[in-house]
């Protein structure tokens, strides 16, 4: 049974336990209401909430909120060295905690587990695919996508001897250490590039070599914004795995570039049926349904490509403007202010083209200068895209190490 459930040979000098016979597993509480037991004074005690913890971190190391004693005596304690689990949301991810604190019941914590377990070590292991193979096993069959004690307490692992564990925890760590300074690196990048396109797109730096007064235009007036008339008779019956043209939707968007690999297809029909709405490299789409305001500068199609309802197709039609500047306006709190206009307070579920007639803004007035910023915001971007593609392959080197090492496959000396 217990082969069946890890679905690997282990070496014959791991033991293969269930974390419930080795470990204390409880569930945090969640004292009723919160507000009456929070508090900013230094003396409170650490509140520890999903939201503490980013994506892809190992520690949770400080709190945003504390909570008072008579709180802390309706939760969970948690201290250094403890393992904590999300029973929702991330579902199953695991975080060491750098700092004592308070749980409420989004968390599992397990303590008392090192006379048999090194912590980084069980760490890993419970991060790893081996364990998340078994929550999906035992949620078959269920709507419900929350962990709780019995659950993670059914947990089979493999256990090497505890040298053996902190040796695959230190290389573990290593590759880790570097996913985590790339991270860094991206998010300082992400940051730079967002003050300079701020600042390069409103005119409050401009470029050397140019001058002159920015131009007040209309987008609408100087733009042809096409969508697909309602369904146009499509339905979902008719999204292809494979045909003769790309059907964008807004979930296809993914940081300003359309993700080709998650497109469906229609066919040939469907595609010649618009013209209007058919893609080229160098238009600009333009969400209008589902989340608000998403934009694609298209540069890197190669084949047929149509658009699904919910997305607008801008194209210029005078030469007030270029789509590689505009597409950075969208980008910008330009773009992002006029929609929040548009809101007044409300959530809109919906961009009409007769909102688009409202949208004024300035620009430079020549091509010259829009494409030398849209120039210098490519490149920026550029350089993000190459390290997150060099973060994608450390992550991908990282789960298949995982796989070999907390399996047995490949031993360290």
């Amino acid at each position: 049974m217990v082969n069946e459930v890890l679905r690997t040979d282990i070496p014959n000098d791991w033991d293969v336990i269930t974390l419930g016979d080795y470990a204390q597993i409880f569930r945090g509480g969640s004292p009723r209401p919160i507000q009456a037991f929070l508090t900013t004074s230094d003396q409170g005690i650490n509140w520890i909430k999903i939201g503490d913890v980013g994506a892809g971190e190992k520690f949770i190391e400080s709190t945003e909120e504390k909570i008072i004693p008579e709180g802390v005596s309706r939760s969970r304690m948690v201290y250094k060295g403890d393992l904590i689990l999300s029973n929702s949301m991330s579902y199953g991810r695991p975080y060491i905690m750098n700092i004592e604190g308070c749980i409420h019941d989004g968390w599992l914590v397990i303590q008392k587990y090192d006379r048999l377990f090194n912590r980084e070590y069980l760490y890993y292991a419970l991060s790893s695919d081996l364990t998340m193979r078994q929550y999906v096993a035992m949620a078959a069959g269920s709507s419900v996508q929350n962990l709780n004690k019995e659950k993670v307490s059914k947990v089979v692992l493999p256990c090497p001897k505890i040298l053996e564990q902190k040796k695959i925890a230190e290389v573990l760590s290593s590759i880790d250490a570097l996913i985590v300074e790339l991270q860094k690196l991206i998010r300082k990048k992400k940051d730079i590039r967002q003050g300079t396109m701020q600042m390069l797109v409103t005119g409050k730096k401009r470029l050397d070599g140019f001058d002159g007064e920015w131009v007040k235009i209309n987008l609408s007036k100087n733009s042809k914004l096409k969508a697909r008339i309602g369904w146009q008779g499509l339905t979902t019956a008719e999204y292809l795995d494979e045909g003769y043209s790309y059907l964008i939707t807004g979930t296809d968007f993914k940081d300003g570039q359309i993700d080709w690999n998650g497109c469906h297809y229609v066919d040939y029909n469907r595609y010649e049926q618009d013209p209007n709405i058919q893609v080229s490299n160098g238009d600009l789409l333009l969400t209008k349904d589902g989340t608000i305001g998403k934009v694609a500068y298209v540069a890197d199609l190669t084949r047929p490509a149509t658009l699904n309802s919910g997305v607008f197709l801008v194209k210029p039609i005078t030469d007030a403007y270029t789509a590689h500047f505009m597409f950075y306006v969208l980008e910008s709190s330009v773009f992002k202010d006029f929609l929040q206009q548009l809101s007044a307070g409300s959530t809109i579920n919906h961009l009409y083209q007769k909102d688009l007639v409202k949208f004024d803004l300035y620009v430079p007035p020549t091509k010259e200068e829009q494409e030398a910023i849209a120039g210098i915001l490519f490149d920026m971007d550029s350089d993000i895209h190459r390290l997150e593609k060099k973060l994608s392959k450390y992550q991908k080197i990282k789960q298949g190490m995982m796989e070999e090492l907390l399996t047995g496959k490949v031993r360290l000396i």
